[in-house]
């Protein structure tokens, strides 16, 4: 039992709840007082650096969640496990919850990759994923601002193969893609909270991803959403120590060996 069942199926909940959802965290971030004190930048460093308007992300935004859903409402179609009566058996909670991991795992796997492929290869560089890198200094809204086609193969290609290898149902899948999301828009919030648990549970955080939308952190730090697993094996993987400000905030610099 669901909160949403008899007022929405499984399916169009795992197709708009990701939006929704990211529309409201994100948002919740957007209409927080300035925090100076826990930014990772400064406000004046967003307004210099960040060659994109916040109308442009919207949009940019928008775009992308419009495919997604459409290839969600394919997915979910296409694999269906509903009854002639339309019901579809759910699996118990322990397999459910290997099925959210096995999805983590893999998910993180398609955007390593893809995202690395992005970076080494020039041309794709160029046109494709430096749009999402016009945000030097990331901030919510901004975490699904990407090229279109950067858009399908990284997170909706990803989200895509990570639902159909885990073998998870759409009911499963709200809460899988609902998390996936406020992950996403955290890791780019900007800001380093106190308490903030994802800074507690996950190395692959908002100051992690902040390395890698500095210049000097291009070549390192590829993982996504999860975990940095990938960059631990291959080696893109760079530390970094968080420093206080003397006008408030902090800054996450590359380590010195």
């Amino acid at each position: 039992m669901v909160f949403w069942e008899g007022y929405a199926s499984d399916e169009a909940m795992g197709t708009f709840a990701p939006i929704v959802v990211y529309w409201l965290y994100a948002g919740f971030y957007q209409l927080l007082p300035p925090l100076d004190k826990y930014r990772l930048h400064t406000r004046k460093e967003e307004e210099e650096k960040n060659s994109v308007p916040l109308a442009s992300v919207v949009k940019g935004v928008v775009l992308q969640q419009l495919v997604q859903a459409t290839v969600a409402q394919l997915l979910f179609l296409l694999t269906s496990k509903a009854d002639a009566a339309g019901t579809t058996i759910q699996p118990s909670i322990s397999v459910q919850i290997m099925q959210i991991i096995v999805a983590m795992l893999v998910m993180d796997t398609c955007q390593y990759f893809v995202h690395r492929f992005m970076h080494q290869n020039k041309f794709l560089y160029r046109h494709v994923h430096s749009q999402h890198h016009r945000l030097v200094v990331p901030y919510a809204i901004g975490a699904l601002y990407n090229h279109p086609l950067e858009g399908l193969l990284l997170d909706t290609f990803g989200g895509a193969i990570s639902f159909l290898i885990s073998g998870m149902t759409a009911r499963t899948a709200v809460v899988f893609f609902c998390f996936a999301v406020i992950k996403t828009v955290d890791d780019h919030c900007g800001l380093w909270l106190p308490g903030n648990i994802f800074h507690i549970f996950f190395q692959n955080n908002s100051a992690y991803h902040d390395i890698h939308h500095q210049l000097q952190g291009t070549k390192y730090n590829y993982s996504q959403p999860f975990f940095p697993i990938w960059d631990k094996l291959l080696g893109t993987h760079i530390p970094y120590v968080l420093l206080k400000r003397p006008e408030g905030g902090f800054e996450a610099r590359l380590k010195k060996d």
